[in-house]
C-alpha cells in the first residue's frame, strides 16, 4: 500500500468528519500496488445509513484528502443503503483495503 500509516489515519479522521463516526473508508486501485508509481487515490466511503447529498459528501472528502496529499487527485465512491450499487462498488469492496 503506497500510503503511510499516518496518512491512512488522517484519511479515516477526515471520513469521520465528513460522514460521521460510523463511516468506513477503503483504499482501492493503483495505490495498493507497491510496485506502481504515482497515480490518483481511490477511496470507497461505506455508510451504514442513507446519505442525503452524496455528491457533496464525495466532493468534500475528495477535497480534504487532496489537500492532505498536496493536490493529488482523489476519487471517492460512496456505498450507502439509498444509493444504487454498481460493479465498481463490488470491486472496491473485494480488492480494497480498509483504512
Amino acid at each position: 500500500m503506497r500510503i503511510s500509516p499516518e496518512q491512512a489515519q488522517a484519511i479515516r479522521h477526515l471520513a469521520h468528519q465528513v460522514a460521521g463516526e460510523d463511516a468506513r473508508v477503503r483504499l482501492f486501485g493503483s495505490r495498493l500496488d507497491d510496485r506502481a508509481r504515482g497515480g490518483d487515490i481511490d477511496l470507497l466511503l461505506e455508510l451504514p445509513t442513507p446519505v442525503a447529498n452524496p455528491a457533496l459528501t464525495a466532493a468534500s472528502l475528495s477535497a480534504r484528502v487532496s489537500r492532505l496529499f498536496q493536490g493529488r487527485r482523489v476519487d471517492v465512491l460512496i456505498l450507502a443503503p439509498n444509493l444504487k450499487r454498481f460493479p465498481i462498488h463490488d470491486l472496491a469492496c473485494m480488492q480494497g483495503q480498509l483504512l
